[in-house]
């Protein structure tokens, strides 16, 4: 490892941080020097009342706080934050708007279209009005099964403003996916678009949406949302900006028998309300559902509170990302990943969210950086598997683009591998703080942050997020340092789920999170801590492997394998055979190629070399693609599962389930 990190901030950068500002608000409160980020991370860990208060204030957060902060607070789960509030999310999100535009929406077609805050705050009104006439009151779920529009974002602020609860899927979802999610939560509105596009093919969604609709008894209206039919050339500003609604779209919506079919303007044509109102609710009063990903089984709904999502997304954004009124903010995702919710946060900074819909390489493998160039992005946030198909594209856009305004450089969703942090400093950007975050749908927020005040090291995840008690056990619950261990959070924070849907006792929640060491959220990531006070993720721990009994992480075999030119993708899994666990490599190999002797003989040799000999793998098989989830991540658990002849419970999660077909008969017999 380098003895000198990749990047560093200057000291102007560090003096105006927002992080910067935070520190120093943060002595006065603590009464005493707060020297460096180690020394505030401590601090708000061990006061996390005078922490999560300052932070209230600081973020300028809109409602009524109540007097006490933290009730219970040695339990976990069982802690009370901040039980006497009163505020609403989306009040929060549109209170403090900034002086540009509030959303820029692009496609893969080059279609764009803006809003201005008062346009999104009007198109709130009309819309939140609408669901009101409709019955809609506080805790109603209102579901939706749309691409990443403008329209996903005025829907769910919409409904916050009237404390109902927002769940959404992405439309290429099949049916059986969406219904083992929504099919729980008994919605009362389900929002559906005409379809959407992706890699230059169009897909149309009513069919789905109509058999999804039948399957709910709850659902009292569909509200329809065009984008098949929205013209190319839709661009218009700020509030003079009218949605060319199709005409057909209603007809279509009741051709396909969805129930009580209503268009998105006749839903908002109902009033002429114009400014929505905040209803004000206890801050644990709940916000979003999100689902696990279901590979082993049913989607767990993992419900999210309100105040607890603010509170760590203003932390996470302003702090961490140094994100700020009338940045450009950009995130590639759909709205079935939990990154759609945390980018929506960005409002809350008076930031100007960039909506991207459809494939990263249509129709060209530079389009992200273009919207990057395009729209002056300052913060671009996209996932390790993004980062390292890039690579393997050979893109370079710091050659190709002029990205005058990007700063940071977000990276999530699986570990960023040393090699991806030497691309992003070669190929994209060399002055941006490149923050590789880890934390996940349980939480909707990070354990793992960036520090724009702080060094990049390379391969290192740069800071435990502040207010959180971060740690890596060992198998008997014992702290580790400089090497991997079990990722935990041994105190309680804000952003915990309320609960999940239908656990009344909490039997489902507390077994989920608090059954390997009680009262220490165990979060299921195999990490170690390092001497630079970050973190190097090794992938999820139910997938490490254990040959000989050993633990290794699959992240430390994918660098390895993946930095060979002719392997796109790969993926490794434990094999149990004759008492042990064998490594077994499974590689998807550019167009035309053939796995043969010699490059099995180059994996091996370059695993062996740079990992260990234990990472060897004693298969090496080639398969033409690689199973993964439809935010993008490959599921080890679901092929082993296939490769050791139990069946995988939950097929519709996946993005692509016929490729668990190959890996049926893929090992040899003996």
């Amino acid at each position: 490892m380098s003895d000198q990190p990749l990047w560093s901030p200057s000291t102007e950068a560090v003096e105006t941080a927002q992080l910067t500002g935070f520190r120093r608000v943060a002595e006065g409160v603590a009464g005493r020097a707060l020297p460096d980020y180690e020394a505030l991370h401590a601090w708000s860990v061990a006061e996390r009342e005078a922490f999560w208060s300052t932070l209230w204030s600081f973020g300028g957060v809109i409602g009524e706080r109540g007097e006490r902060v933290l009730v219970d607070g040695d339990r976990m789960p069982g802690a009370s934050w901040f039980p006497d509030a009163r505020l609403s999310f989306a009040e929060n999100l549109l209170g403090h708007p900034g002086t540009g535009l509030a959303l820029i929406y692009r496609d893969e077609r080059g279609a764009r279209r803006v809003w201005d805050w008062a346009a999104l705050r009007a198109e709130v009104g009309r819309v939140a009005a609408g669901m009101r006439a409709r019955g809609v009151v506080p805790g109603d779920r209102i579901a939706a099964f749309l691409p990443n529009l403008p329209e996903a974002i005025v829907a769910m602020l919409a409904a916050s403003s009237l404390g109902a609860v927002w769940s959404s899927c992405s439309p290429d979802f099949g049916v059986r996916g969406v219904l083992d999610r929504f099919g729980q939560i008994e919605p009362k509105l389900l929002f559906v678009a005409d379809g959407y596009r992706y890699g230059g093919k169009t897909h149309e969604s009513l069919e789905r949406a109509a058999e999804i609709a039948a399957a709910l008894p709850s659902l009292e209206a569909c509200v329809g949302v065009p984008n098949l039919a929205a013209p190319l050339a839709c661009e218009r500003l700020g509030a003079d900006w009218v949605r060319d609604d199709d005409p057909g779209l209603g007809d279509a919506l009741r051709r396909h028998g969805l129930p009580a079919p209503v268009s998105w303007d006749a839903l908002c044509g109902e009033t002429a309300e114009a400014e929505p109102r905040f209803e004000r609710l206890p801050f644990d009063h709940p916000l979003y559902i999100l689902y696990s990903s279901g590979t082993t089984g049913a989607p767990k709904c993992i419900v999210h509170g309100a105040g607890g999502t603010l509170l760590q997304h203003l932390k996470e954004q302003r702090l961490h990302c140094d994100l700020r009124p009338d940045d450009r903010f950009f995130y590639f995702t759909t709205t079935g990943w939990m990154m759609w919710n945390w980018l929506a946060s960005g409002l809350a900074a008076g930031a100007t969210l960039v909506l991207f819909d459809g494939s990263p390489f249509a129709p060209t493998p530079e389009v992200l950086f273009d919207v990057a160039q395009d729209e002056e992005v300052a913060i671009f946030g996209t996932s390790a598997k993004y980062l390292d198909a890039a690579k393997k594209e050979g893109l370079r856009p710091r050659d190709s683009h002029r990205l005058v305004a990007l700063r940071t450089v977000l990276s999530t969703g699986s570990p960023l591998v040393p090699e991806g942090f030497d691309y992003v400093y070669d190929a994209i950007a060399p002055d941006v703080c490149l923050a590789s975050i880890a934390g996940g749908t349980d939480i909707v927020s990070c354990f793992v942050c960036g520090n724009p005040t702080g060094p990049v090291w390379r391969g290192e995840c740069q800071v435990a997020g502040l207010g959180m008690a971060v740690d890596v056990f060992d198998d008997a619950g014992d702290s580790l340092r400089g090497e991997p261990g079990e990722l935990v959070c041994t105190a309680a924070f804000p952003s915990m789920p309320v609960g999940f849907w239908n656990d009344p006792e909490g039997a489902r929640y507390r077994s989920a999170y608090f059954e390997r060491y009680p009262g220490v959220w165990h979060h299921g990531d195999f990490a170690a801590l390092t001497e630079h006070g970050g973190l190097v993720m090794y992938g999820r721990s139910d997938a490490t492997l254990n040959p000989g009994g050993v633990r290794i992480g699959t992240a430390e075999i994918y660098r390895q394998v993946e930095q060979l030119d002719e392997i796109l993708e790969s993926l490794v899994i434990g094999q149990q055979r004759d008492g042990d666990v064998r490594v077994v490599l499974f590689v998807k190999l550019r167009e035309s190629l053939l796995l043969d002797d010699a490059l099995r003989a180059r994996i091996r040799g370059q695993i062996r070399t740079h990992a260990s000999p234990r990472h060897v793998p004693a298969l090496i098989l080639q398969v033409p693609d690689i199973p993964r989830t439809k935010s993008g991540k490959i599921v080890e658990l679901a092929v082993r599962d296939v490769v050791h002849g139990r069946p995988v419970k939950n097929r519709e999660a996946l993005a692509n389930p016929e490729a668990l077909d190959h890996f049926v008969d893929a090992l040899p017999p003996g």
